[in-house]
């Protein structure tokens, strides 16, 4: 069996997790679009919430290379603080949901593995639900990379003033460099084939 085939039944779904405000003139929105782009060449689903930003990026990397869009969202009610679905992200499927919390766990369950940018509360708010479900199901989670340069002080900072260590610092990797994103995916999906 060629490794494109295991690709696809051990990763397919890779959902985008970042900041909602990203600008397209900005570095984490080129990174994101230029890294949904490399994935949907190479056959992966690209997941995010629907939203504008890093969402956003995701997807119109994924369709300018006729790659596989979906978005979870919902269409908040007494949430002004939250971006909602953003008109300008139209992806192949939309599953709709009624609440954040909702939202959050449908865009963990539909994806195989997460890639975190920076962003705000949100995202930190994804960062810890995919990375707590990982350390409880590991051996059977799904892994996550954080990509930037700035998540190395922040794991330091994390490792330092909380209780942290074992497995659950197995479960993602740190990617400064878009090439390196596959290999990555490689090295998880050979983890998780054994």
């Amino acid at each position: 069996m060629n490794d494109k085939k295991i690709v696809k039944q051990l990763i397919k779904n890779i959902a985008f997790f970042g900041d909602a405000e990203a600008k397209e003139s900005g570095r984490v929105y080129k990174d994101a679009y230029q890294i949904a782009q490399m994935l949907a060449e190479e056959g992966f689903t690209i997941v995010n919430g629907g939203g504008p930003g890093v969402m956003d990026a995701s997807t119109k990397g994924a369709e300018a290379v006729g790659g596989e869009t979906l978005a979870v969202t919902f269409y908040p009610k007494d949430a002004p603080g939250f971006e909602g679905r953003y008109i300008g992200n139209i992806v192949d499927v939309e599953i709709k949901t009624t609440n954040y919390i909702e939202r959050m766990f449908k865009l963990l369950e539909h994806a195989d593995m997460y890639i975190i940018f920076r962003g705000g509360s949100g995202t930190v708010s994804e960062f810890g639900t995919a990375w707590v479900l990982a350390k409880l199901y590991y051996g059977h989670h799904k892994p996550f990379i954080l990509y930037g340069d700035f998540w190395p002080e922040i794991i330091d900072v994390l490792r330092k003033h909380l209780s942290l260590g074992g497995d659950e610092m197995k479960v993602f990797e740190i990617v400064e460099r878009k090439e390196d994103i596959i290999p990555v995916i490689r090295r998880f999906e050979k983890k998780m084939g054994r």
